[in-house]
């Protein structure tokens, strides 16, 4: 479940970098920095997530475990993969209709996908675990204050990143616009129902599956 979370997460960034209409707020901020430096994505994103991955060492191990790697060495370039493809099949400027299609395709697959990742609870990315020590370690405030200023950061961040790089002003919804509004206010809820519905299900279908066997 944690591979296949992480797996299908990174395909799904690709499909709202395809989109255009704007990423989830860590990826505008990866974005810009990809805009502003010379390296491969991928790697950029192994970079970026490890410096996030000692500031969670040094503060709160417990956050850290097989899911956080997976997603630190390996989504960075699932990422880059699933929008070569896609671009590769629908070229640098889809018809508006496909870029639609596009976005509502990625915001299902990165809510079921975050749902079996969730789920499977084998530790959390290097960014989500920064909300986390921020206000269970360190008190600063209730975690959906310490989430959203970190959103607001990254994606500030990114903005300013890409027009640092020499980006237009005019590409900026590209990484931070109408798909970042419905990740922030409804990626929750929508991650919530999945769960539910769908990932929990089949993961105590397969616990009773194995206790069966045995």
């Amino acid at each position: 479940m944690t591979v296949f979370g992480i797996f299908f997460n990174g395909i799904s960034v690709g499909f709202f970098k395809v989109a255009a209409f704007g990423v989830d707020p860590f990826q505008a901020f990866m974005s810009g920095l990809d805009a502003l430096v010379p390296i491969d994505f991928g790697t950029l994103y192994v970079i970026a997530n490890a410096v996030l991955l000692l500031f969670a060492l040094f503060l709160e191990k417990k956050y850290i475990g097989l899911g956080t790697l997976f997603n630190l060495f390996f989504q960075g370039y699932v990422v880059e993969f699933s929008r070569k493809t896609l671009q590769g099949l629908v070229g640098s400027e889809p018809a508006l209709g496909l870029r639609i299609s596009f976005l509502f395709v990625g915001i299902l697959v990165i809510c079921v996908s975050s749902a079996f990742y969730f789920t499977a609870d084998l530790g959390v990315s290097t960014y989500d675990a920064v909300a986390l020590i921020l206000s269970n370690k360190l008190h600063v405030a209730p975690f959906r204050y310490c989430r959203i200023a970190c959103d607001v950061t990254c994606v500030a961040a990114g903005c300013a990143l890409f027009l640092l790089a020499g980006g237009e002003a005019g590409a900026l919804p590209a990484i931070a616009g109408i798909g970042t509004i419905i990740t922030a206010f409804f990626m929750g809820p929508l991650v919530e129902f999945f769960n539910h519905h769908l990932a929990q299900p089949f993961l105590e279908g397969k616990e009773v599956s194995q206790k069966t066997s045995l």
